[in-house]
């Protein structure tokens, strides 16, 4: 920083803020699944946190300390860090003025077109701009086009303000946040090299594994990332629909591949590759392309289009239009309560046109009032599709026909 915030320092900071600024960090977006437990962990390491988020239930139920959604171990350090002063929520914007690094929690969306919109996180700053200070430090968290952080940059100088300006993207997996934030590299990024060290110095709170590239790099790191893992998911979609149209079971030939035999011991089972992330990142890195990413639009194809192999699978070894099927599962993965992107949702639309009837459950999911009880679904089903590998399944007991492509039950992969 420069001037006077540079001899105002807060001894008692974990982060040295200056003494001008009330908090360590205000996170936009920060009830959220990337958000809240950034907050929880830096607010465990000793950082005074804040919160701004629209929703004032969200806001509410973390005030209470209470967790919005789930989160493997994040319940105790929550309930710690409220108690103790360090964590607050609010729906005020004016909260963001309060601290010296703010991070900002919005990702580029998808429109209905499906194009990212690369002015999103700019607009949405604009609703806090009139709050942010001289001297603070701005962290784009949830992945960006590549660009974004140099726009963003821009729309604060527009604004006749002097901040850093930063990107350090999120790697957590839902479920894995409160090990991973403090387990994984964190990758740093700033605009300029004293964003850069700023953004290094709050990050260390978490790890001293720290990865600095430029905003170029970071953004396209991101975008690969996810990618990546669609890509690799969708070949394994694909091997299992070749394998299951020749009577073959995939999950026998994967395991067979895969016994220790390094070079292919990242093969993924069969199951739906869904979530808030992969899919609308793979867009992303097409639309980058100028929509010239084949083997990002096959994979979108595949992932996509399983949901309708299944269906048609159905349709070809059962009298589908009398059967009732009944769906366990509806979060896009295992153990979570998040519906986000879940193909568990396309599942049943598709279903709902061929079948004589849908039902659907999941033990986990809060949200949706149309899911039925576990054993209703049972008992009233003829066919049952495993949707979401929850682990409550796997000792699940029927004589009915169970459709399991991600063989949580150990009995193969064949529909």
């Amino acid at each position: 920083m420069d001037g006077k915030l540079t001899t105002m320092l807060d001894e008692a900071s974990p982060t040295g803020r200056a003494s001008t600024f009330d908090r360590d960090v205000v996170i936009i977006g920060g009830c959220g699944h990337v958000g809240l437990p950034l907050a929880i962990a830096l607010a465990e390491r000793g950082a005074s946190v804040g919160i701004y988020d629209v929703s004032r239930e969200a806001v509410d139920t973390v005030n209470a300390a209470r967790l919005p959604f789930n989160e493997a171990g994040a319940a105790e350090p929550l309930a710690a860090a409220v108690a103790a002063g360090r964590l607050v929520a609010c729906t005020d914007p004016a909260i963001v003025s309060s601290a010296e690094n703010v991070i900002v929690v919005i990702g580029t969306p998808v429109d209905e077109h499906l194009n990212p919109d690369q002015t999103a996180i700019p607009h949405a700053l604009g609703d806090s701009i009139a709050h942010f200070r001289d001297g603070q430090l701005v962290v784009l968290r949830s992945t960006v086009f590549p660009g974004v952080t140099a726009l963003v940059e821009k729309t604060f100088v527009e604004h006749g303000l002097s901040v850093d300006t930063a990107f350090c993207p999120e790697r957590i997996a839902e479920g894995q946040a409160m090990t991973e934030l403090f387990s994984l590299p964190q990758i740093v990024a700033g605009r300029t090299p004293r964003g850069a060290e700023r953004a290094a110095r709050l990050f260390r709170l978490l790890t001293d594994r720290i990865v600095t590239v430029t905003p170029e790099e970071a953004e396209f790191a991101k975008l690969f990332t996810n990618v990546w893992r669609y890509i690799k998911f969708a070949a394994a979609n694909q091997f299992f629909m070749m394998a299951n149209d020749r009577g073959v079971d995939f999950e026998r030939v994967r395991q067979a591949v895969t016994f220790e035999y390094p070079r292919a011991a990242d093969m993924p089972s069969a199951g739906f590759a869904a979530g808030p992330c992969l899919f609308k990142d793979t867009m992303q890195l097409t639309a980058v392309t100028d929509n010239n990413f084949a083997l990002g639009v096959s994979a979108m194809q595949v992932n996509e289009g399983l949901p309708l192999y299944l269906a048609s699978r159905l349709e070809r070894r059962f009298d589908l239009e009398s059967s009732t099927v009944g769906i366990l599962g509806m979060a896009f993965k295992g153990g979570s309560d998040d519906i986000r992107s879940s193909l568990s949702y396309k599942l049943k639309r598709v279903l709902a046109f061929k079948a004589g009837a849908v039902m659907c459950t999941d033990p986990h999911v809060t949200v949706d009032r149309t899911l039925r009880p576990l054993e209703e679904v049972l008992a009233l089903s003829d066919i049952l599709v495993i949707a979401a590998p929850h682990p409550e399944y796997r000792n699940l007991r029927t004589s009915k026909p169970v459709v399991d492509i991600w063989n949580l039950r150990g009995d193969g992969v064949l529909v």
